[in-house]
């Protein structure tokens, strides 16, 4: 009998190259899940990007001062503790160092980031 829970320890996956720094992401097999969650660590400030299909709810754990999320045209500045939902469509980068936790629905897919 499978267990009625899932487990990830995030030290122990490895970390994936994406457009704004390193992601560790979590999930991916779980059939019964509807997205993935990852753990990012943005190095730098982010490529300009948006998905067509995914929604992604990005929460801030670490932040360095002035880190900002754009959002479209607008620049919000971010601080541990606040949490963002990003719906398919808009365009969105981080802007400064960061450590997030993003809850993306449906599953994370790397053919759904488009680029202007």
């Amino acid at each position: 009998m499978s267990r009625p829970y899932e487990l990830v320890d995030f030290s122990q996956v490895p970390g994936v190259t994406c457009p704004c720094g390193t992601a560790r992401r979590a999930f991916q097999e779980v059939a019964d899940f509807p997205g993935t969650v990852h753990v990012t660590e943005i190095s730098a400030d982010a490529r300009l990007h948006y998905h067509r299909r995914l929604t992604e709810t990005y929460f801030f754990l670490e932040c360095e001062p002035g880190a900002q999320m754009q959002l479209g045209e607008e620049l919000l500045d971010v601080h541990p503790g606040l949490c963002i939902l990003i719906r398919p469509g808009v365009r969105h980068r981080a802007v400064g160092r960061m450590k997030v936790l993003i809850v993306v629905i449906p599953k994370f897919d790397p053919t759904d980031e488009w680029f202007d």
